[in-house]
């Protein structure tokens, strides 16, 4: 049965409904048809309902004075919807942490434990999340009710391993500052529309129409806007192909990525076995998306090359490279770095995407299972949360 859902001006996201996810684990067979590996069943938060409480803290930077008047914006957006705010204890400063290690780390994950709140929405990243990880339970938070975790730049150095560690699926693609922006794209999904899915159902992205080409800056915009600044025309381009004009390409896996600068330095840790996640939920293979957001192209190049040695592509069935404002050094361009690092995969690297600093984005659900389609016809994602 194919849904469509509509926004007040466009029809954007379309759901398709599926049977939801067996409580059970599946087994895979060997041609013999004996039992040989157990795979473990990825788990979905349940939908966020009208009246739900939302958990707001930041594990990572603190929400600057400047930033006060784009929250009381975002929270009001929020109370129209019907829902109520709950404020955690770390939020407000000036530094790069919104408080001591510890005191973050306690409270993110009582607002994952506590059942009373449908959502924990975290206002923005940050620099230093990485010092919360060896403080957090995460046995305690996989025996938990999955709820939506929604973020992204550093809040992608929790989200990933929470995702590997526990087979719970998080939210990529925007953080409370942003979430009034509706649509980010016609051809985008909302946040709020993904996180009211039931798990089984799907939704489908287009490439968007036009994309901002700076970050926004939230305490200089006028607190109530409602929009990016897209003046500048997107095109998703696959590695090698540029300018093959009929290429076309199909390719499917389970999501899994984030911000490169952040998550690279996970590569080697517990907090990093993306390999180990792909044997336990992933046997299909993943789709492996990164963002750039401070690295020059050399940097760039050199963080894309540590995923590789520590084998993060060795299950990928493609990666997926969101636009980049990345500086070049010596000529050295981003094409470059992907083709110094990803040139020899010989898997589909496709680049230019909407996913990042450079906004729209696409809402990227962790451990979804995706459908790329690329060609001359069409550039979409399809998910499906099961």
């Amino acid at each position: 049965m194919l849904l469509m859902l509509t926004s007040d001006r466009r029809q954007f996201l379309r759901l398709t409904a599926l049977s939801a996810l067996a409580g059970t684990a599946a087994i895979s067979q060997t041609a013999g048809g004996s039992a040989t590996t157990s795979v473990s069943p990825v788990r979905f938060p349940k939908p966020l309902q009208p009246g739900d409480i939302i958990g707001v803290t930041s594990p990572s930077a603190g929400v600057k004075p400047g930033f006060r008047p784009r929250m009381r914006y975002a929270y009001q957006t929020l109370e129209r919807m019907g829902y109520t705010i709950r404020e955690g204890q770390c939020l407000w400063g000036r530094s790069l942490f919104s408080a001591p290690a510890a005191q973050r780390a306690e409270e993110l994950q009582r607002m994952l434990l506590d059942p009373s709140l449908g959502m924990v929405f975290p206002p923005n990243g940050g620099e230093l999340l990485i010092d919360i990880l060896p403080l957090i339970d995460f046995g305690s938070l996989a025996k938990a009710e999955p709820k939506w975790l929604i973020g992204y730049s550093d809040l992608s150095t929790f989200m990933l391993p929470y995702t590997l560690k526990t087979g719970i699926a998080t939210l990529s693609g925007t953080n409370l500052w942003e979430c009034p922006i509706r649509p980010t794209d016609p051809n985008l999904a909302w946040w709020h529309d993904v996180v009211r899915l039931l798990p089984g159902e799907s939704f489908v992205q287009s490439a968007a129409r036009r994309y901002q080409p700076h970050d926004s800056d939230w305490a200089k915009l006028p607190p109530n806007i409602r929009h990016f600044d897209r003046t500048r025309r997107v095109r998703w381009q696959c590695l090698g192909h540029e300018d093959d004009t009929d290429f076309t390409l199909a390719v499917s896996g389970r999501l899994l990525g984030g911000t490169l600068d952040v998550i690279g330095m996970l590569c080697g840790s517990e907090y990093g076995d993306v390999t180990g996640f792909a044997e336990r939920y992933a046997p299909e293979g993943l789709l492996i998306y990164l963002d750039n957001c401070d690295y020059n192209t050399a940097q760039y190049a050199r963080a894309l090359h540590q995923l590789k040695l520590a084998g993060w592509f060795r299950r990928a069935n493609a990666v997926l490279i969101g636009r980049t404002a990345a500086k070049s050094v010596e000529g050295f361009t981003q094409r470059d770095a992907l083709l110094n690092a990803l040139g020899d995969l010989a898997i589909p690297v496709i680049y230019d995407m909407d996913i990042g600093h450079l906004p729209p984005q696409l809402m990227l659900v962790n451990a979804a299972n995706a459908t790329l389609r690329f060609g001359p016809g069409e550039k979409s994602l399809a998910q499906t949360l099961g």
